[in-house]
């Protein structure tokens, strides 16, 4: 997959080697301390205790600043173009629609790094927080999809992105709220199928994308064929068989493989937003 042109998103924040989360005073800050203090008299572990007090601090550690200017080492650059193509996309749509785009932020970290809905991690993978409007992104899971799930060249790279920023436009368009407004008023195992719906949406709107950006993007056939085996190997049930040995279709969050696959199918097909309404569908 090649951009016909060098042009890049200015929506990218640097992170990487800024040394992730500051610990404050004494390592720990004195929120920390105390609750050390509290801890040590009602006999807990210390270091459980440490363990608590450090993951306190980290999420409440202000973010580090990102670095001024372009990325310009490669594998950054190729997110700002990925980025820049996903602006150029959903701002064609919603002028379509009547309405202006406003596109997210793409944070690139090291490690660990905080986020309006807490520390964000590299053993997390990327991930869109609603509450800061970011997509955050590791790209050591880049190299995972490479060596763990076997999906080379780089377009798996682009449709994760894109999954991430059809996060960014339910978001824009309600449906994040929609989602969230059943937590406490159904049961787990319905919010966990409303949670499959957002994400099989969002694998749909990284197709949508996937269509679109053929006109600034050569997309190959062997990029899609990529592109569909990173959905699949990120399945829940093909997780769960590998880390766990057996399948539980109820604690689903993000769908079966076969499920991923084909709403992203969907999209890259028909490139409209009104086929990828999984929330009016029996069958997924």
């Amino acid at each position: 997959m090649e951009f016909d042109n060098d042009e890049a998103s200015s929506n990218v924040e640097d992170r990487r080697g800024l040394g992730g989360v500051g610990m404050g005073v004494g390592g720990i800050g004195l929120g920390g301390i105390a609750i050390l203090v509290i801890g040590y008299f009602l006999g807990v572990d210390p270091q459980q205790l440490l363990n608590v007090a450090q993951e306190v601090q980290q999420q409440q550690a202000p973010a580090p600043a990102a670095r001024q200017g372009p990325v310009t080492d490669e594998a950054g650059h190729f997110v700002a173009q990925v980025l820049k193509s996903t602006e150029r996309v959903w701002g064609d749509d919603f002028r379509a629609r009547g309405s202006e785009y406003r596109p997210p932020h793409l944070v690139l970290y090291d490690g660990a790094t905080p986020s309006a809905c807490g520390l964000g991690r590299s053993a997390m993978g990327p991930f869109y927080c609603p509450n800061d409007e970011r997509v955050y992104l590791d790209l050591s899971f880049f190299r995972d999809l490479r060596t763990r799930f076997h999906a080379p060249g780089n377009f798996p790279d682009a449709y994760v992105i894109a999954h991430e920023v059809g996060h960014h436009v339910q978001k824009l368009t309600g449906t994040t709220d929609k989602v969230d407004r059943l937590r406490g008023h159904v049961s787990q195992a319905e919010m966990n199928g409303a949670s499959v719906r957002l994400e099989l949406q969002a694998d749909c709107y990284a197709g949508v994308w996937a269509n679109h950006a053929g006109l600034h993007a050569q997309i190959s056939d062997q990029d899609i064929e990529n592109g569909l085996t990173a959905a699949a190997a990120i399945g829940d049930d093909r997780l769960q068989r590998q880390s766990q040995g057996y399948v539980v279709p109820e604690s689903f969050t993000h769908g079966s493989s076969e499920q991923r696959v084909r709403w992203f199918k969907r999209g890259i097909a028909s490139g409209r937003v009104e086929d990828c309404n999984t929330f009016s569908t029996r069958s997924l």
